[in-house]
């Protein structure tokens, strides 16, 4: 396997948000994860922070050879406890209020892949040269086109696009979409809505199937996001299963 991750401010922005990681344990299991963070005063980015850092250190300390089940719990409870360190944070720093993070997450192991996201941020695979989205977005206007109040063309360009149903931060108790999915996948992409907002599905997939190794595949991302305008923070976490590389 080898993975590549980038987070870029955007062309408007005047700090970042978003926080990403990619963590390999000495068992070969992997966990991805992007926080997309919002809030004044910088507070967007310590959300985003408190949830990246928790994840990974977790992970690190607690993830070996899980069953599914077991990971599914270990997913959930580390969801709660991201979401009671922001209300903790909120509450001795009052300047914060308001902020929040989206997450999306993979967990790669030998024998299972799971996702999981609240807001957003989204996770894909690839399989056989074709993109394909796991993840489902926790958007006003996703839940409209669900209801069938919206057309996904109608949903594209509506003016409450990124209004957030759900994120760490802003709901209390807190779930997360967990989705278990086909072994049988070459790459992982997780992103933030910098990206998505800024180039559609097919898009992406013609970076991935094109040339070059995973890192330029990455930056090309950025690169076409930014060139289309770049309103927002772009964070892409890549994993190739098929490649060798460094873990």
């Amino acid at each position: 396997m080898k993975s590549f991750y980038l987070t870029d401010a955007g062309k408007v922005r005047d700090h970042n948000e978003d926080s990403v990681l990619i963590v390999h344990n000495n068992q070969k299991e992997v966990l991805m994860a992007i926080a997309d963070g919002m809030g004044g005063h910088s507070a967007g980015e310590v959300a985003s922070s408190i949830a990246i850092t928790y994840l990974g250190r977790h992970f690190n300390e607690s993830f070996l050879n899980m069953s599914k089940v077991d990971a599914v719990n270990w997913l959930r409870d580390s969801v709660n406890e991201i979401n009671s360190l922001i209300f903790q944070h909120e509450k001795t720093h009052p300047e914060s209020k308001g902020m929040g993070t989206t997450l999306v997450t993979a967990i790669v192991t030998h024998d299972y892949i799971l996702f999981g996201n609240i807001g957003d941020s989204s996770g894909f695979v690839m399989k056989n040269g074709h993109l394909h989205k796991v993840t489902y977005d926790h958007t006003l206007v996703n839940l409209l086109v669900s209801a069938g109040e919206l057309t996904k063309e109608e949903a594209k360009d509506h003016p409450k696009k990124n209004v957030l149903m759900k994120a760490l931060g802003a709901n209390d108790p807190i779930d997360i979409d967990i989705f278990d999915c086909d072994m049988e996948i070459d790459q992982i992409l997780l992103c933030s809505d910098g990206l998505t907002n800024m180039l559609e599905e097919d898009q992406i997939e013609r970076v991935l199937v094109g040339e070059g190794d995973i890192e330029d595949k990455v930056i090309k991302l950025i690169r076409k996001a930014n060139n289309r305008g770049g309103t927002d923070n772009i964070s892409v976490a890549y994993l190739d299963l098929k490649e060798e590389g460094d873990e």
